[in-house]
């Protein structure tokens, strides 16, 4: 039987979904299963990338956890801005800069009310835990989240 391709996504946020709206993101790296994200050589330097991509206004960040394969963001955008143009110029340039081989396309779910941020961000967190990569959330390397976040 042959796969079912797959749906291109268009990531356009309706209209009717409030311009503060935090977004749960995920980026995939092309092979999944090998370490592209959590070394020294290039862990720190796509986390300073959301960082200033976040001091810059080009997106919000609340928290990033990058694990060997993929990447967890909750984000959100300025209103002028297109989700997808602000991550897929983040893609070109991380793959430009470190040659990261991204998967096409990337998840998105935006938070509702009922879901929270805080408990949203907690089981993100719990990601390299369950994982089995440390015992601790405060062993992982790999996570940014701006202060008093």
């Amino acid at each position: 039987m042959e796969p079912l391709p797959r749906k291109r996504l268009d990531h356009d946020t309706p209209n009717w979904v409030k311009p503060d709206s935090v977004f749960f993101i995920t980026l995939c790296a092309q092979a999944r299963g090998n370490n592209h994200f959590c070394t020294e050589a290039v862990g720190p330097k796509l986390l300073a990338s959301i960082v200033y991509r976040h001091e810059k206004q080009i997106w919000f960040c609340h928290l990033a956890v990058l694990m060997p394969d993929h990447i967890h963001l909750l984000l959100n955008f300025p209103e002028e801005s297109v989700m997808r143009r602000v991550v897929g110029d983040w893609k070109r340039w991380t793959y430009s800069a470190h040659e990261i081989p991204w998967q096409k396309n990337f998840f998105d779910h935006r938070l509702r009310e009922e879901e929270g941020l805080k408990q949203k961000a907690e089981y993100i967190l719990q990601n390299p835990v369950r994982a089995g990569l440390v015992s601790t959330v405060e062993e992982w390397p790999y996570i940014w989240r701006p202060e008093g976040g």
